[in-house]
């Protein structure tokens, strides 16, 4: 058990990377803003990983307040974008 919770640790950590240079490289702000929700995804997967390596529930209202965040941020975002492109 202990190797695969290194090796989703790890995975986690090279996409985290990956999303943080794709949000300091991003082209532009809705490559930016997808790559932010990616790595909300990351953190929402670590501290869901972490939750059921250590069997232990009490991590559940924070991943629910994160994914409702992530959520409403994509939704921000789109209808920015949208308002943005209609003029």
């Amino acid at each position: 058990m202990t190797v695969v919770a290194v090796l989703v640790a790890t995975l986690l950590a090279v996409a985290g990377a990956l999303t943080l240079t794709r949000i300091i490289r991003g082209p532009s702000i809705l490559d930016r803003a997808v790559a932010t929700d990616v790595l909300l995804a990351v953190v929402v997967a670590a501290i869901a990983t972490e939750a059921a390596y250590s069997r232990d529930a009490t991590a559940l209202p924070v991943l629910v307040v994160l994914a409702v965040l992530g959520f409403v941020g994509s939704v921000s975002v789109a209808r920015f974008a949208a308002r943005r492109n209609v003029k």
